[in-house]
């Protein structure tokens, strides 16, 4: 199988690694680079587990080749927001609406509704559940997440002074 030495982006820091050009970006992620909330889900793009931001914006890991991430700033949950410094404000309204239940879908369900929250912060339930359609959730029923988000959106002091930290 044929190798390609490749730059990657992710985080804000730069990787050098050599890559078999049938790895997808998440495979690559997780196992090659040691990042946990980049997960395994479906491996067919549709359950949103394995959401990354490429720059800027939601896309299934599982779904791309690394090859094809090369020359782009990739972001994962923990570099949106680093479980070292305090919660990001969407992350709280998860939290206090009992939106992460098992965990296993939040990161790509808070990446998705940070994308959102960035280009249409005036957004409606329905646009808000219409935007996490490719997130699956098996716990929340999806009321709690769709609250939280909507909670997040209707708070424009904090998203505010947000837009100068990490997105």
């Amino acid at each position: 199988m044929i190798r390609t030495q490749l730059t990657l982006r992710v985080n804000d820091r730069e990787h050098e690694i050599w890559v078999r050009n049938d790895r997808t970006l998440l495979d690559v992620l997780h196992d090659d680079l040691g990042m946990p909330d980049v997960r395994y889900g479906c491996a067919e793009g549709v359950c949103g587990t394995c959401t990354v931001l490429l720059d800027g914006d939601p896309v299934s890991a599982c779904s791309m080749y690394a090859v094809q991430a090369e020359g782009h700033e990739v972001m994962t949950l923990r570099g949106w927001s680093d479980p070292r410094d305090e919660p990001h404000p969407l992350q709280k309204r998860f939290l206090e609406r009992g939106a992460a239940q098992c965990g296993f879908c939040t990161a790509g369900v808070l990446l998705t509704a940070a994308t959102l929250a960035q280009r249409n912060p005036a957004a409606s339930r329905e646009e808000i559940r219409h935007e996490l359609v490719g997130n699956l959730c098996r716990c929340t029923g999806y009321q709690a997440i769709v609250d939280a988000v909507e909670d997040y959106l209707h708070t424009p002091a904090e998203r505010t002074a947000e837009m100068g930290g990490a997105q």
